[in-house]
């Protein structure tokens, strides 16, 4: 393999394939995995308590996203369950929505690097020259990433001056995929949430193509005297917290750490905070999310958010310890077993997505194109 001349088009021709939870049932498995022990045995409490997630129907299901998911091939996994309410929320990095979903919405791809990260049949350097990124046995096309970085400017471009949350310019984002002939057959998060009326916060929106966007939209706009957009990320805190408001039970599925596993369990303290404005108790009034599993290969030893424990976080009245699980493992092998066996037990039958996306304001200055309706309800 080392002795190949490899091309571009070598290098870019297997595309990641996106599994399908629908096409088998890891009931079994899940099953037989209750009666075993170590990461086996946590993956199938994990299940049962997603489960009584989708049971509860006053509770809304937050889910977080960290870590290069989609495109490790978990994409039509997590439309698979927002398509079928199993999800109320997003909260995540920006590269899975942005580089990687959005990405893959405009119809580009991800592929499949030969060999493996260990022992890879081409040096970084020279895909480098080659216009190709690497996410460890992944490959991206750099020019894709550029057309993708130019639309994301574009939508951007259309809003009037002002801040906004990242919430408000996915809105945008997912109507651009859904509202364009050329993208709307294409699977994407974005635009089915946009569809689905699940909205997508991304508290550290600038740290993927879309901050690019933002840097050229706000460049070009600078150069020629008129009015910048800016991402606004107490709003993004502000309107993730109406979420707790408006549901006294809330759980959290947690695929890896960092921000979006910060925010997500921060609403809680959000929300007794204001509570407390109003003459409320600074704790008591507002529940603590009342399940919560985290799938994860980090742990508690450095000291860092994303391995810290779910119990730990009941010490901050954000997490209630009744129905917890931390999974220690690898997202792209455990997760699809515990979709596909939430979606062949059906817990989420009869579910009424809470639709979050309609109790916002549209904002004043958005594109015509993400037009969103006021409209609170399941």
């Amino acid at each position: 393999m080392a002795s190949q001349k490899w091309t571009k088009k070598d290098l870019l021709s297997r595309p990641v394939e996106h599994i399908d939870i629908t096409a088998f049932d890891a009931r079994t498995v899940i099953d037989s995995y209750r009666d075993m022990a170590y990461s086996s045995r946590t993956l199938a409490n994990a299940a049962d308590i997603y489960s009584m997630m989708l049971k509860d129907k006053d509770c809304a299901v937050i889910l977080t996203l960290a870590g290069s998911l989609i495109s490790a091939g978990l994409k039509k996994a997590l439309i698979t369950l927002v398509e079928n309410n199993c999800i109320d929320a997003i909260v995540s990095t920006g590269a899975n929505i942005v580089d990687q979903d959005f990405f893959e919405g405009m119809g580009f791809k991800h592929y499949i690097a030969p060999g493996s990260p260990e022992a890879p049949p081409v040096d970084d350097m020279t895909l480098r020259n080659m216009m190709i990124d690497r996410i460890y046995d992944t490959y991206i096309n750099e020019d894709d990433l550029r057309a993708c970085d130019h639309a994301t400017y574009e939508i951007f471009n259309q809003f009037a001056p002002g801040a906004y949350s990242s919430r408000e310019f996915i809105e945008a984002m997912g109507a651009y995929l859904a509202n364009n002939p050329k993208y709307a057959k294409n699977e994407s998060i974005v635009k089915t949430c946009f569809q689905k009326r699940v909205p997508i916060f991304v508290p550290a929106f600038s740290d993927c193509s879309a901050g690019f966007g933002i840097v050229l939209q706000q460049t070009e706009a600078i150069e020629e005297g008129r009015g910048q957009v800016a991402i606004d990320s107490g709003k993004d805190f502000r309107e993730l917290t109406d979420i707790k408001l408006m549901c006294k039970d809330t759980g959290l599925l947690m695929l890896g750490g960092g921000v979006p596993k910060n925010f997500a369990q921060d609403i809680v303290v959000a929300a007794e905070l204001l509570n407390e404005r109003k003459g409320g108790k600074a704790r008591g009034d507002i529940g603590m999310h009342k399940y919560a599993i985290q799938m994860t290969v980090a742990d508690s030893r450095d000291g860092a958010l994303s391995g810290s424990t779910l119990r730990e976080a009941c010490s901050w009245g954000k997490v209630d310890v009744v129905h917890e699980q931390m999974v220690f493992g690898e997202l792209s092998a455990l997760f699809p077993l515990l979709a596909s066996d939430a979606y062949h037990r059906k817990a989420w039958k009869g579910r009424k997505g809470f639709k979050f996306a309609d109790m916002y304001e549209k904002g004043e200055g958005m594109p015509t194109f993400a037009a969103g309706k006021k409209r609170v309800g399941r």
